[in-house]
């Protein structure tokens, strides 16, 4: 005798959750609802934008509910409307009270794009990245009320690519997560998963990042540099200052050589791209954005605007 489908309430906001949301809907259960932050003012027009879940949620008909506060009678008895068996939570933005975590009969389970104890928090991609793990993955945990901190129900592990940024880990982490989350909504009908505690003294935290966070010291290493410009790249991505102006880097490259000149000092700069002295090694820049333009090779930048060796790159 086949099973029912499972009646599932759906919470999360960006790409990544999009995906796992996306899984979910051509899968053999039911979305009955999906819970979203609200819209946001976005761009220099501050246009309203809808949140990537909440575009494919009315795509095929799903109600959306895009609450200021989750912690109402409200909210709670709106969403036993729905007679949910299970709630799936994938970087929604808001931590959950007892109350909803306790709602469903199956409870809340999270997709959560580390190995933990690995990484709990708002940006476990993004650190992944910055801190150079050549491996990285995702974990289905039950839902607690601390961050990050339930019980293990599945992980998925896999390779990071030497160049790897945090949007390419992004879409990598969003497959893996979606198929995984889906092996784990089945382990728990048939009974055949058994959570497992986290150890709790091996827990690192990865918080939410900030614009400033990408201000490159040219004084480090070049290896920690190229981690920082490839764990900030797409958002909020490293930057330093030409000529007073704000220069977003990407695509970088580190070269094992070093210079005597000032860290932050351009040896040169041609169509390979821009060499900067570090405070160990060199590294190589292919990719740059100058302040009010688009994302360019440097060689395109080059044609109009000539570095010279020995210019200063500013904090």
């Amino acid at each position: 005798m086949s099973k029912q489908p499972l009646r599932i309430i759906f919470m999360g906001t960006p790409d990544f959750a999009a995906a796992t949301l996306k899984a979910l809907i051509d899968g053999p259960d039911e979305v009955v609802a999906l819970v979203t932050q609200p819209d946001r003012a976005k761009g220099r027009g501050k246009k309203l934008t809808p949140p990537p879940t909440k575009v494919l949620a009315e795509s095929v008909g799903i109600p959306v509910l895009q609450p200021t506060k989750i912690k109402t009678e409200e909210f709670h008895n709106g969403l036993l409307t729905y007679r949910p068996d299970l709630i799936v939570v994938a970087a929604y933005g808001r931590i959950l009270p007892k109350s909803l975590l306790e709602l469903a009969p199956l409870g809340c389970i999270n997709v959560h794009g580390s190995l933990l104890p690995q990484y709990r928090g708002a940006a476990p991609i993004q650190w992944s990245v910055l801190n150079g793990d050549k491996e990285t993955g995702v974990t289905i945990i039950q839902m607690s009320e601390g961050m990050d901190t339930g019980d293990i129900l599945l992980k998925a592990t896999i390779k990071t690519a030497p160049d790897e940024t945090a949007g390419s880990l992004f879409d990598k982490l969003a497959v893996l997560g979606s198929a995984t989350l889906l092996q784990a909504i089945q382990g728990l009908q048939d009974g055949t998963l058994i959570p497992v505690a986290q150890d709790h003294d091996l827990a690192t935290v990865a918080p939410m990042l900030k614009k400033d966070d990408g201000l490159i010291d040219w004084k480090k290493d070049a290896k920690e540099i190229e981690c920082l410009i490839r764990g900030l790249d797409p958002w909020p991505t490293a930057f330093c200052f030409l000529d007073s102006k704000r220069l977003r880097l990407f695509s970088p490259e580190v070269l094992h050589k070093e210079s005597d000149a000032q860290p932050g000092t351009v040896l040169q700069a041609d169509k390979r791209g821009i060499f900067v002295a570090c405070g160990t090694n060199t590294l190589l820049i292919k990719e740059i954005q100058p302040e009010g333009k688009k994302r360019m090779a440097v060689e395109s930048f080059l044609c109009g605007h000539p570095i010279a060796a020995g210019t200063l790159l500013t904090q």
